[in-house]
């Protein structure tokens, strides 16, 4: 890779980065929160209108801007924009000036446990801009459409169904997949307080269990899937239950399949007799943290379940899971399908959540130039730039990718980046600098105040 420095387009935010070369470009409630931060901003030009239960309207900004950038850009939130919760110099500027200026962006996280409405409020109140969530994708934010189903992927639709969820505050995580739609959530909670004997040791969370779990819908109900929400906190039970469930005859509680190592069998029998499908909602093996040095995340707990269930299995069968998050394909292909209805909102002052987007019949009929180019910023190799570098869009959109220097990778702890990003920059503000030479998108000064 080349260095390179970009022309000085924040003032003294631009830095140097590194490029990997490549042929020429092609040139609080939330709203009280969110009016909070426009007054102290003076906008009064910015249209701004909430639908219950939560954020659901993009912001219209300027409308004085040049041609409809046919660029965007996405964000991690954890080591890009925020750390420790705390707003990463220049990430806030960043944000502001990108909506000044109707260039479109998304927020695309492997974090969860809240549910959308509420994590962009607080997003909001602490970078002190306005955020919506037509812009913001989470981990677990595509089980949504597994209420009514996927026909493309062959999943049947789990409204009506049972099925178990999990996550760090599993009460939580119920109340999240309750109003994505799930009628029949069932916590690990519940089976504990139905079964005591389940898990033969003194439970590390019993208050929290008591005082959180519901009655099962039946002694030994059938699970008809199972979601990690976001990183759990008690790894030994849930493994426990969540074993006991891929081991079942049907997904039902309490039972045990009798194709289970059966050597005339596929796999020798194992997840071969209607056990319910596992879905984990992010890979992350690390993250960063407020500790000085990374932390595991989900994807250590997910390693975990594997390695048991190779034990258990002598090894004969593969864990069969569903994993989403970046980097997988499911995720990003979710994200660009929000990113663009974002952006058509954006530039045509229309309604994510209207059929024709149009503020009128007249903006309802007016089209944009196609989305060309996506740059993914990101602080995780193997999560943000794998997927940006591995996502073929059906679009034909190019997604690249942007590594920074504020979050989990670090060259000194773990050399080169085992996934190679288009250019490395110290920060967001950096990245979007660059992105906007390349773009032939003129900045400069346009970050004061």
């Amino acid at each position: 890779m080349r260095a390179f420095r970009p022309h000085t387009v924040f003032g003294s935010a631009a830095s140097a980065c590194t490029q990997r070369p490549h042929p020429h470009p092609t040139p609080l409630s939330p709203v009280r929160a969110i009016s909070s931060i426009l007054q102290g901003r003076g906008v009064s030009h910015l249209r701004l209108s909430i639908r219950a239960p939560g954020l659901s309207r993009c912001y219209s900004i300027d409308r004085k801007s040049p041609k409809p950038p046919p660029f965007a850009f996405a964000f991690d939130i954890d080591g890009v924009l925020l750390h420790v919760a705390k707003p990463i110099p220049g990430a806030t500027q960043t944000l502001a000036y990108l909506q000044r200026h109707n260039i479109p962006f998304i927020l695309l996280t492997n974090g969860g446990g809240k549910h959308e409405t509420e994590r962009v409020a607080d997003l909001s109140a602490r970078l002190d801009v306005p955020l919506t969530t037509d812009n913001f994708v989470q981990s677990h934010t595509p089980f949504r459409e597994l209420v009514h189903g996927s026909t493309a992927a062959d999943e049947e639709a789990l409204k009506d169904k049972n099925i178990l969820v999990t996550g760090s505050d599993a009460a939580k995580c119920r109340r999240i997949a309750e109003q994505y739609g799930f009628r029949h959530v069932i916590t690990p909670a519940d089976i504990l307080a139905a079964h005591p004997t389940v898990w033969p040791f003194e439970p590390l969370l019993a208050e929290l269990y008591a005082s959180t779990a519901r009655p099962l819908p039946s002694a030994n109900p059938k699970i008809d899937a199972i979601f990690v929400f976001n990183d759990p906190r008690d790894w030994a039970l849930d493994i426990q239950i969540i074993l006991d469930l891929l081991q079942s005859r049907d997904g039902v509680l309490g039972t045990y399949s009798a194709k289970n190592g059966r050597a005339d069998l596929e796999g020798r029998g194992w997840q071969q007799d209607g056990q319910p499908p596992l879905y984990f909602s992010n890979p992350d093996l690390l993250w960063s943290a407020a500790y000085h040095l990374p932390r595991f995340g989900q994807g250590a707990f997910q390693a975990a379940v594997a390695g048991v269930w190779a034990e258990v299995t002598g090894g004969a069968a593969p864990l069969r899971r569903t994993v989403i998050g970046k980097p997988h394909a499911r995720t990003y292909g979710f994200a660009e399908r929000v990113l663009d209805a974002h952006r058509r909102a954006i530039l045509l002052g229309a309604d994510p959540t209207n059929g024709n987007l149009g503020g009128s019949s007249e903006e309802g009929k007016r089209e944009v130039d196609p989305l060309r180019t996506v740059y993914m910023v990101g602080d995780n190799p193997a999560s943000d730039i794998r997927g940006a570098n591995e996502y073929a869009s059906p679009a034909g959109t190019r997604w690249t990718s942007v590594l920074v220097r504020t979050g989990v990778w670090n060259p000194e702890r773990g050399g080169a980046p085992a996934y190679e990003p288009e250019v490395i920059v110290d920060d967001v503000r950096a990245a979007v600098a660059w992105a906007l030479e390349r773009e032939g998108w003129d900045g400069k000064g346009l970050l004061k105040g």
